[in-house]
């Protein structure tokens, strides 16, 4: 799909779907990776990410056209467009938008590495992802010193669960 298709799709769900026309700029952006789409305030237009389209499809890629469309109609109307609002909420049930969108695998970076972390008085272990500074933090059990057990490769990590 390209451009043009994009904007000629988003025009019709519009009338369709709310019987309000979009009159703003709908693309495709391949640097969103954790989203389905995103409406930007200032400029009222909107971004699509355009591997939600190739792994899940037509049927799902329209939810998130309204989706976005809902925050778009509703924001211009000076109502509440965000996700925590009841109209919101209402009318993204009303058109039938998805309120999640699948996630694209490989779009999350997990670190490579897991940290294990003991404690030297009650043995009391602390897995973590991120690393830490054992001078800082002391056991939440007993309150002893923290010392690094080990550091696995993520693989490692998930074969030995």
């Amino acid at each position: 799909m390209q451009q043009k298709d994009l904007q000629v799709l988003v025009e019709t769900v519009s009338k369709q779907s709310f019987n309000k026309p979009f009159l703003h700029q709908a693309t495709f952006n391949s640097r969103l990776r954790t989203t389905g789409g995103r409406y930007l305030l200032r400029t009222h237009n909107l971004e699509f990410n355009p591997k939600q389209l190739e792994l899940f499809g037509m049927e799902e890629f329209i939810k998130i056209v309204k989706h976005e469309l809902c925050h778009y109609h509703l924001h211009i109307e000076g109502r509440g467009y965000k996700h925590q609002d009841i109209e919101f909420k209402t009318l993204l049930k009303q058109v039938g938008g998805s309120r999640y969108c699948q996630s694209v695998p490989g779009s999350r970076r997990q670190s490579k590495w897991i940290y294990l972390y003991t404690c030297k008085s009650c043995a009391q272990p602390y897995p973590r992802k991120r690393q830490m500074d054992v001078k800082r933090y002391r056991c939440g059990k007993c309150g002893g010193r923290l010392k690094l057990q080990s550091k696995l490769r993520r693989e490692e990590a998930d074969q030995s669960s």
